[in-house]
């Protein structure tokens, strides 16, 4: 039976992404390749302990809601991430997946709605987003940008910009980064160029700063 190696699992409030505000079951799968300069879960790189994903199924279905998150470090670092994934879904589960954008997403069941990151020059991690995935969006999916500062608003920008020809087919959404960008700065850079994505706040940290497990 196909094993996972798991830091955490906790119910807690979505804080990100179409999900925001739902009670949600979260997986946290071990492990990241990636070491952006904000991350906010480096207590997920190391260690962990190892899970089946029927253990993992039961305890999703336990928790009594209906949204789960699997989410990481990065998850799909691990190959079993994609047999988690899908039985999850016919759990009868509402899954989402939240990925660097560093991973291929083509794999990942299609009743998952998959929150691809795109690293910006500012996260140290620009180089590693693959660009292939973009193309590979679907309705249900989400963009998601973290923006560190005045020059990642203007990166990002420019990226959505050179694909007006092709517009993505989900919501672009774009964070401020936490303790580095006003809210309402980026709010306003967002009206003044009249961009067409949607502005994100991290509400678990409203709600609870940057207790683990929230």
């Amino acid at each position: 039976m196909s094993r996972l190696k798991v830091t955490e699992t906790f119910v807690s409030i979505q804080g990100e992404a179409d999900a925001v505000g739902w009670p949600t079951f979260f997986i946290r799968l071990t492990g990241c390749p990636l070491r952006c300069v904000y991350c906010d879960t480096q207590y997920s790189f190391y260690g962990g302990e190892w899970r089946t994903i029927e253990e993992l199924v039961t305890a999703a279905r336990s928790s009594k809601v209906r949204h789960v998150c699997v989410t990481g470090g990065e998850p799909l670092a691990q190959k079993a991430c994609l047999e988690l994934l899908t039985a999850l879904c016919d759990a009868g589960l509402a899954v989402s997946l939240e990925t660097s954008g560093a991973m291929d997403v083509a794999p990942v069941d299609p009743r998952v709605s998959r929150v691809v990151d795109v690293k910006t020059p500012g996260s140290g991690e620009s180089g590693r987003n693959r660009l292939e995935n973009l193309g590979l969006l679907r309705a249900n999916d989400q963009l998601k940008v973290v923006v560190r500062s005045r020059a990642d608003y203007e990166w990002t920008r420019e990226l959505l910009q050179e694909r007006r020809g092709t517009p993505l087919p989900c919501q672009v959404l774009l964070s401020p980064s936490w303790g580095e960008v006003e809210p309402r700065a980026l709010a306003e850079w967002i009206l003044a160029d009249g961009l067409d994505v949607r502005l994100q706040m991290q509400l678990h940290k409203l709600l609870w700063g940057n207790e683990p497990g929230r």
